[in-house]
């Protein structure tokens, strides 16, 4: 072989390995849909966000959108672009589509949809599997986060793939495989369900048959006054994480946080916290963000990001992202009524009415706060169905009721319209007319 032939066989291996089968790409630091990313038997969409700041070996974050959001509601408010930003780690995500489910509910009550190696949940891990092929992942640092259905699908994924993700955070969310049909769906979402602690750890533990551990810690998040999921469902979860790490179901350690926060954390043997959870005093069904420029502030609000505490902030800090590493916590263990039309985990269209046209809803004054502290009130006048679906009130019995204070607002459907003042952040009281 001549010279210059063995200078372009050498080159023609260098490219080979920088390019191979999986081409690796440049970070955008966009929100960007990547429309090809496996068999997709879930037939969700993904996006990615791959910020400059993160380099290689970076952490992954999959952050699941709630029902009646999208994947660009979660990007835009739930702060996890910042901290990834300002961290380098990557974050994905999933969107639930309507062919799916009219209320874009990612399923976490079908076993066709929320089992390991199957329909959404299968999806979702492909994007994982993606996201490893194209840019450099450190597989020991994957993360999975969720609100309300996407909660319970942050629960199932846990469960279904603990040799994937290292830890998770559930926001508003249920029990992995709590249910396995939609009318379970709505007894989980809507009242306590009457399993022991081992039942509760014996649903995880057989989600990946054989899997004897590490197990994933897990972070759980819910509002006091959660009228969409039963509260509970937060309890339930405590049982059923603690149950699967073999600790007791006893605080290790309680401690007051801003916005009426309670954490409570659960610790192993070795006294690392394993499990984790926040009670927020007053707070509805969502996400709790803290709008601002604070180290441990973040998000926006909106319908379902309610502004108490940056719960992203406290997710990200416990997953070490905001570290170059994180310790690992060594496994100890051998081996929870109401269907409504928002950001719940809603089973389908028919728990809610049908409208010939979109309901809207107007708004007085936009809820803010002002640069002095002072919360500026807001009023919504709107049609029942539209209140609970834009997250200020909650269905019972056909009745609908404002969420923070319960007012009685009447029948839940189209036809009977209210007129809701918030006067804290997710406290809305009934007014006669709006100003």
């Amino acid at each position: 072989m001549s010279a210059v032939g063995a200078v372009l066989a050498v080159l023609l291996a260098l490219v080979y390995v920088l390019t191979g089968a999986s081409t690796a790409l440049a970070n955008s630091s966009t929100l960007t849909q990547v429309s090809s990313f496996g068999s997709n038997p879930g037939n969700i969409q993904m996006y990615d966000y791959v910020p400059t700041s993160a380099g290689s070996n970076a952490p992954l974050v999959v952050a699941l959108h709630g029902c009646t959001q999208q994947a660009t509601d979660y990007y835009n408010d739930s702060g996890w672009p910042r901290y990834a930003d300002e961290w380098g780690f990557d974050v994905v995500f999933p969107n639930q589509t309507s062919s799916n489910n009219s209320q874009d509910c990612f399923d976490w009550y079908t076993p066709s949809d929320d089992s390991r190696g199957a329909g959404e949940a299968e999806s979702i891990i492909q994007m994982v599997d993606y996201m490893e092929a194209h840019y450099s992942i450190n597989p020991k640092r994957i993360y999975v986060t969720g609100l309300s259905a996407g909660g319970g699908m942050t629960a199932d994924l846990l469960a279904d793939y603990p040799d994937v993700f290292a830890s998770g955070s559930i926001d508003s969310g249920l029990p992995a495989q709590c249910a396995t049909s939609q009318t379970q769906a709505y007894t989980c979402m809507d009242s306590t369900v009457s399993n022991t602690v081992a039942q509760w750890a014996a649903l995880a533990e057989n989600s990946d048959s054989g899997y004897t551990g590490p197990w994933p810690t897990v972070q759980i998040w819910q509002g006091t006054s959660d009228y969409t999921v039963s509260t509970a469902n937060s309890t339930e979860l405590m049982d059923q994480w603690t149950g699967v790490w073999g600790v007791s179901q006893t605080a290790s350690s309680t401690e007051s946080l801003t916005g009426g926060t309670t954490e409570k954390d659960y610790d192993n043997s070795a006294g690392q916290p394993v499990v984790e959870t926040f009670a927020i005093s007053g707070m509805g069904h969502g996400l709790a963000v803290n709008p601002g420029s604070g180290a441990d502030q973040c998000g926006a609000t909106g319908a379902y990001f309610l502004s108490y505490i940056c719960s992203t902030y406290y997710a990200a800090t416990f997953w070490g992202l905001n570290t170059s590493s994180t310790a690992t916590a060594s496994s100890t263990a051998t081996a929870s009524s109401t269907p409504t039309a928002s950001s719940s985990p809603s089973a389908s269209a028919s728990a809610t009415p049908t409208a010939t046209a979109t309901p809207t809803a107007t708004a007085s004054a936009s809820a803010s706060a002002s640069s002095s502290g002072t919360y500026t009130t807001s009023c919504y006048t709107a049609d029942n169905y539209t209140q609970t679906v834009d997250g200020r009130a909650y269905q019972s019995g056909g009745n609908t009721f404002a969420d923070g204070s319960n007012d009685a607002m009447g029948l839940w459907n189209l036809y009977v319209t209210s007129s809701l003042e918030e006067t804290s952040p997710g406290y809305y009281i009934v007014v006669a007319t709006c100003p």
